[in-house]
């Protein structure tokens, strides 16, 4: 690996973290604001499977692009928390409960296995499960969300994508199915939005 790649990559990984940034704070100040009202099962799940899969890219070294998912599993523990602090969401469904249940009893399953891809498609799962109380809520309250983040976090996602010092599906599957899922949901988002404000 010459150096000029490795500081193309780390170059990418810093555009990356920075982005992470720039769609968390108005994110968080929104939350603090009442503005914002994410759902806590969500972030939770969100939090600890990113952080993990993290851990997992750099078993398979994925260098620069790793760091990126981990700064972003860091602040996005911090936002489960506020959004449990603040009672963002109280209202939890049996489906949001099947969702987190689910997602929870899941993380442990990376344990039995020796090879990262295997955590890595297990806790990809537990993210997308994660995805189900957000959008749930979303679906019927689409004017709680901020698009933006979601747009942010996707093109972070690809660039960290484009810093991985190793591709392989361990690395690359986590951030590029996270990307996908916040595209969709943005679709979904501007869909009822659109449906609501027809008379």
């Amino acid at each position: 690996m010459t150096a000029q790649f490795t500081v193309a990559k780390e170059f990418l990984s810093a555009i990356a973290i920075a982005l992470t940034f720039i769609a968390f704070l108005p994110y968080i100040r929104s939350i603090r604001q009442g503005v914002t009202r994410p759902h806590v099962f969500s972030w939770v799940i969100w939090g600890s499977t990113t952080f993990v899969v993290f851990l997992a890219q750099l078993a398979d070294n994925g260098g620069a692009g790793a760091w990126p998912i981990g700064v972003s599993g860091i602040i996005t523990i911090y936002v489960a928390f506020l959004a449990y602090a603040r009672k963002a969401d109280s209202a939890i469904t049996q489906t949001d409960w099947w969702f987190f249940l689910a997602a929870i009893t899941s993380l442990p399953l990376w344990y039995l296995t020796d090879d990262p891809l295997w955590a890595v498609v297990i806790l990809t799962t537990v993210d997308s499960l994660g995805f189900g109380p957000t959008f749930r809520k979303a679906y019927f309250h689409p004017f709680e969300e901020q698009l933006a983040f979601y747009l942010l976090m996707a093109t972070r996602n690809l660039i960290a994508i484009s810093a991985l010092e190793h591709y392989s599906l361990t690395t690359v599957m986590f951030p590029a199915v996270i990307a996908g899922a916040c595209f969709i949901f943005m679709v979904m988002v501007l869909y009822r939005r659109h449906r609501l404000a027809i008379p």
